[in-house]
């Protein structure tokens, strides 16, 4: 039987991703499947101190080790913003929303540099263990692809010509920012 983990998230997306990185070693289980429903506040100042707070909370609410992540889009532009506000950039959390809005402020400017990063904290046996994924890009003027969520309709990672929401779910866990910083946690689980 493979061992439980408990994935600080209600976002089914970022579950199926993780399920897919660590099957079959680990059971990924999200909060709705320890009956979690509490909207676990991210009110650190980085993806770090995010990501804590969430494993943190499960841990010290229902005592199962637990791993958290925080990711965002950094563009080189806007003084790294979206950063940690990604999720609610617009003022609302639609994924829609929040690109159109970053396209927006896009609008005249040429460098489109940009990065993806995603931070995870691990909580196991009451020590805190971080781990960091990026990956850079350019930002698109307009979508491009249907799969994917968040900004990866407009993401265009280094080395590619499409975007992640062009690439399939195997293409883009090579690649991505999550996939960079599970496969730090995943290579830490596998020689603990």
């Amino acid at each position: 039987m493979p061992n439980q983990l408990v994935f600080a998230t209600n976002n089914q997306n970022k579950t199926l991703e993780v399920r897919e990185l660590l099957a079959p070693t680990y059971q990924i289980l999200n909060l709705l499947d320890i009956g979690c429903e509490a909207d676990i506040p991210e009110t650190g100042d980085s993806f770090a101190e995010n990501a804590t707070l969430k494993s943190s909370y499960v841990v010290q609410n229902y005592q199962i080790d637990c791993f958290a992540d925080d990711s965002g889009l950094e563009v080189e532009a806007l003084n790294n913003e979206p950063g940690i506000y990604s999720a609610r950039y617009s003022g609302a959390r639609g994924d829609y929303e929040n690109m159109m809005f970053l396209l927006k402020k896009m609008e005249g400017i040429s460098n489109r540099n940009a990065r993806f990063k995603t931070v995870i904290s691990l909580i196991q046996n009451d020590v805190n263990y971080i781990f960091e994924g990026v990956i850079y890009g350019k930002l698109r003027t307009a979508p491009k692809g249907d799969k994917g969520f968040g900004y990866d309709p407009i993401f265009e990672p280094d080395g590619y010509e499409v975007t992640f929401a062009e690439m399939d779910l195997a293409q883009k866990n090579k690649i991505s920012h999550r996939a960079l910083a599970m496969k730090k946690l995943i290579d830490f689980l596998q020689s603990n």
